[in-house]
């Protein structure tokens, strides 16, 4: 029997009554669900005067791992702040384009550097293979901070979902061996935590839904392959991370009514406990991904604009002035 869960938002419930939503998983729903059309970037494109160049970066085994740089057309002459995006889709699915409006938001607001990546999904790519390429994109970033004209002081790591979860364990990898500084990590309704395990994963279990218990375990089958529980690097599954000091700055939020909740609440938790700096914020009635499907709903809105005007905190100390397109 489901366990009681926390009520949608009522204008979030009145919209999703229109999506056709799942349960589960499947290697066949997967292959579906990856022949969709990717993002319409260009459309988000059109109405900015952007600057789009696509580069690579050298995985680890030589692969190459693509990304694309948004930059402002007019740039200042300072060096801008940078937004490193990890897209979300359960470590199964997506593509470096999936939810860049988000990001394109912050270009706009404060005439950031956008880069996304394109990790390698699971199954095909697993164990710390998709942290490796998020990781080995971030060091290419860093290289080539004056190239791209960044600020190498303001670099931002920042993913949804599964992009989330992966930024997490980018941040930490960052902070364990030295390199590049990382000045926040934006952490949005991440995917932290293998064990599937908490009350809220228990809550959004056995009906359809945006991302049900039933999907996560598909998605962390997919990545952890042949490992066992004991085998799991913190670094693919940062709830499993001992130390949470010495992190940069950190934003995390996520909804009441969906399964990454706990995990995600307590990650801000840990990092308060070990001396660090967390900005956590529970959007109640909020499901998985509310705000990038539906940034129209005005929860989605607040939810937004709250993540924007803490990032003009953490980007500078005086008020961030509007980019102009």
């Amino acid at each position: 029997m489901t366990p009681a869960r926390p009520g949608l938002d009522p204008e979030l419930r009145e919209l999703l009554a229109d999506m056709p939503l799942m349960s589960q998983l499947t290697p066949e729903v997967l292959a579906q669900l990856r022949r969709l059309p990717s993002a319409p970037v260009d459309s988000l494109l059109a109405h900015r005067q952007v600057d789009r160049r696509e580069v690579a970066a050298s995985a680890t085994d030589g692969a190459s791992i693509p990304l694309s740089v948004f930059s402002p057309a007019n740039a200042h002459a300072t060096a801008a702040p940078c937004v490193y995006w990890i897209h979300g889709g359960g470590m199964v699915m997506g593509d470096r384009f999936s939810q860049i409006d988000i990001p394109l938001e912050w270009l706009d607001r404060f005439g950031a550097v956008v880069v996304s990546v394109e990790y390698r999904l699971a199954p095909e790519a697993t164990g710390t293979a998709l942290v490796d390429d998020c990781y080995q994109g971030l060091l290419w970033i860093a290289e080539h901070s004056a190239e791209l004209g960044i600020d190498p002081a303001r670099i931002v790591v920042a993913g949804a979902s599964a992009g989330g979860g992966l930024a997490a364990g980018v941040t930490l990898l960052a902070r364990d061996r030295g390199t590049p500084p990382i000045a926040a990590q934006m952490l949005i309704c991440p995917m932290l935590d293998h064990r599937n395990t908490s009350t809220s994963s228990r809550q959004f279990s056995g009906e359809p839904g945006v991302w049900t218990r039933e999907m996560n375990e598909f998605g962390w089958r997919s990545v952890l392959g042949d490992l066992t529980g004991g085998e799991v690097p913190a670094y693919v599954s940062p709830a499993l991370a001992d130390d949470l000091s010495a992190l940069p700055a950190t934003y995390v939020d996520t909804g009441s009514a969906e399964v990454f909740r706990d995990e995600d609440a307590d990650y801000a938790t840990r990092i308060w406990a070990a001396g660090g700096q967390a900005e956590l914020h529970v959007w109640a009635g909020g499901f998985h991904g509310f705000d990038a499907l539906y940034p129209q709903a005005r929860i989605s809105a607040t939810a937004r604009r709250t993540r924007t005007d803490w990032l003009a905190r953490v980007l500078s100390p005086e008020p961030a002035a509007e980019f102009t397109r």
